[in-house]
């Protein structure tokens, strides 16, 4: 039997307070990146797509899913996705990037998403420091690692690229927004899969392709 193309799609969203008010939003959204992934699979058969899930808030950091086959991957709701307290982005990235490293060591046919969303600066990490993650990053994009950057209600684009990651897209925190921040993200996973049929660059140009709607802040 053929193996099949691996391509493990980790993502990391923001649980703090000011989620709140778009929360109902993010876990739709959330559940329609599944469905993305589940069809893109049926489109692209070489590949085989897995799903790592973590939310993070100053109260702990929560991995919901780790290299599930997204095919069996159900919907979450409110009781799965609750926001409160702050802001520990580096602590979470540093946390969920090393622990998919580790089981990725012995691997070579493959590549790996990083989606990370937040409506807010890093400000309560503890353990990792942008220097910490910057490295990170910049080690594993030389590794077939693609690394993305959605947020709101900050400078977006800086806080990117001072931890090196290019691929950026900006939203406004109320629920238009949202959805359509959400349909350009699913718009670009369909083409990032694309790209890889294709042997195509990775690391750049995520969010460039064209699309029916576009966040009315990009």
């Amino acid at each position: 039997m053929e193996t099949k193309h691996k391509v493990f799609n980790l993502i990391i969203l923001d649980e703090s307070g000011s989620m709140d008010s778009i929360k109902n939003s993010t876990i739709s959204g959330f559940n329609e990146i599944i469905q993305t992934i589940q069809e893109v699979e049926k489109q692209f058969p070489e590949q085989e797509h897995f799903v790592s899930f973590v939310t993070f808030n100053g109260v702990g950091i929560k991995t919901l899913l780790f290299n599930q086959p997204v095919a069996t991957i159900q919907p979450i709701d409110e009781r799965k996705y609750q926001p409160n307290s702050s802001t520990p982005l580096y602590d979470a990235m540093g946390y969920s990037i090393n622990k998919l490293r580790v089981t990725l060591l012995d691997m070579t046919d493959y590549n790996v998403l990083v989606t990370i969303l937040t409506d807010g600066e890093e400000n309560s990490s503890r353990e990792y420091n942008s220097r910490n993650i910057k490295n990170m990053v910049e080690e594993l994009k030389t590794k077939n690692w693609t690394f993305t950057y959605i947020g709101a209600n900050h400078d977006v684009h800086n806080s990117a690229i001072s931890i090196s990651i290019d691929n950026t897209l900006i939203f406004n925190s109320n629920v238009e927004d949202v959805h359509r921040m959400f349909d350009r993200e699913k718009s670009s996973r369909m083409s990032f899969s694309r790209k890889i049929r294709l042997k195509e660059d990775l690391q750049k140009n995520y969010y460039d392709e064209e699309s029916p709607e576009k966040p009315s802040s990009v």
